[in-house]
C-alpha cells in the first residue's frame, strides 16, 4: 500500500460513480476524504438531488456493509439502537442488535426525527461504540455516519443542536445540477420514475474494508508542517473573535481540519499537506460549527461568508 494506491483507488472509485451520479464531483470528493479520515459527513439539499442514491452508490462501490434508517418524527433510540429483549426459553434478555451495526449508516432525513432520536447517534460518532443498559457494544474502527437533511426553512424539520453538529466532519451544500447536469440526469435515468436500481450499471467494487484501513493507516503519516500546524490554529482561534461569531469553532476541529486535510492530500498522491488544501477543507470543516450573533443575522451575513473573510486575512506560510 503506498499513496499511488490511494490516488488510484480514488480514480476508480469517481469512475465507477459516475456511471450513476451526474455531476457531485465536490461531494464525492469529501466522502472519500471523510472515510478515509475516519469522519462522519452532512449531506444538506432539497428532495430529489440523489443524496440517498450518492451514499448508496459510495458504499457498494467500496464494499462496505450498508444500513439506511429513515428518520421520522416518531423514531425512537431503540429503533436506531437496538434493544434488550426477553427470551421466555432461556429467562434471559438478549441484545437485537438495530441498524446501527454496520459500517456505512446513511441517517435519511436527519433533521426531521427530535432531538431525543438525533442524540443517539452522540456516542457512536464519537467513540464508535454505544451503552445500552449500561452494556457497552463495539461498532468497529471504520463506522461511518452520511447523514442527509432538507433545509430547515422546510416544514417538519428540527434543527440539529450544536453537539450533533460538531461530530460531522463535514457538511455538503448538495445544490440542483446545472441545466446540461439535469438533461445528463434525464438522459440516464428517464426511463422510470423510482429509486434506479443499482444492479442495473454494472458497477464494479475497487476496495474493501482491509484496504480501507491500511489507506487511513498511511494518511495517518502525512507530513503537516509546523507551519500549517499554526495556520490551522490561527484560523480556528479567529472564528472565537469575530463579532459577528456568537460562538466559534471548536478545539476538536483543529484535529479534525488537520486530519481531514492529510487525507485529501493522500487522495491527491501527496505525501504532504499544501496551505490550499487546508484552504479548500476549511468551509466545509468549519462553517457548519460557527453560531451566528443575532444582529449578524438580521443583516444577511453567514456562516460561510464570514469564514471567507477570515481565510482571506489571515495569511497562509509559503
Amino acid at each position: 500500500m503506498d499513496l499511488s494506491t490511494i490516488h488510484e483507488t480514488y480514480r476508480r472509485a469517481h469512475e465507477q460513480v459516475a456511471r450513476v451520479i451526474v455531476g457531485q464531483e465536490h461531494a464525492f470528493t469529501l466522502l472519500m476524504t471523510a472515510l478515509l479520515a475516519e469522519g462522519h459527513i452532512l449531506l444538506e439539499g432539497v428532495p430529489g438531488t440523489a443524496k440517498t442514491l450518492l451514499a448508496q452508490t459510495f458504499a457498494s462501490v467500496l464494499s462496505l456493509d450498508f444500513k439506511r434508517i429513515q428518520f421520522t418524527p416518531d423514531l425512537m433510540p431503540g429503533d436506531l439502537l437496538g434493544t434488550n429483549l426477553f427470551n421466555f426459553q432461556t429467562n434471559q434478555f438478549v441484545f437485537a442488535r438495530g441498524p446501527i451495526f454496520t459500517q456505512l449508516l446513511l441517517a435519511d432525513e436527519i433533521n426531521r426525527t427530535p432531538p431525543k432520536t438525533q442524540s443517539a447517534l452522540l456516542q457512536a460518532m464519537q467513540e464508535r461504540k454505544v451503552t445500552i443498559d449500561v452494556q457497552t457494544h463495539a461498532l468497529g474502527s471504520g463506522f461511518m455516519v452520511i447523514a442527509t437533511q432538507n433545509p430547515i426553512e422546510q416544514e417538519g424539520t428540527y434543527p440539529l443542536p450544536e453537539a450533533q453538529l460538531d461530530r460531522f466532519l463535514f457538511k455538503v451544500i448538495v445544490d440542483y445540477p446545472s441545466r446540461d447536469q439535469e438533461r445528463s440526469v434525464f438522459k440516464l435515468h428517464g426511463r422510470r420514475s423510482g429509486m434506479p436500481r443499482l444492479e442495473d450499471f454494472g458497477l464494479q467494487p475497487v476496495a474493501d474494508l482491509e484496504a480501507l484501513d491500511a489507506m487511513r493507516a498511511l494518511v495517518s503519516q502525512i507530513e503537516l508542517s509546523d507551519p500549517l500546524v499554526d495556520y490551522i490554529v490561527d484560523i480556528v482561534r479567529a472564528t472565537r473573535q469575530h463579532p459577528s461569531l456568537l460562538a466559534g469553532a471548536s478545539p476538536r476541529t483543529c484535529t479534525m481540519l488537520a486530519t481531514a486535510a492529510r487525507a485529501f492530500a493522500a487522495l491527491e498522491g501527496r505525501s504532504f499537506v499544501l496551505p490550499d488544501d487546508i484552504k479548500q477543507l476549511a468551509l466545509p470543516t468549519l462553517a457548519h460549527r460557527l453560531v451566528l450573533a443575532p444582529g449578524a443575522e438580521i443583516e444577511g451575513h453567514s456562516a460561510q461568508a464570514v469564514l471567507s473573510q477570515l481565510l482571506a486575512q489571515i495569511p497562509a506560510p509559503r
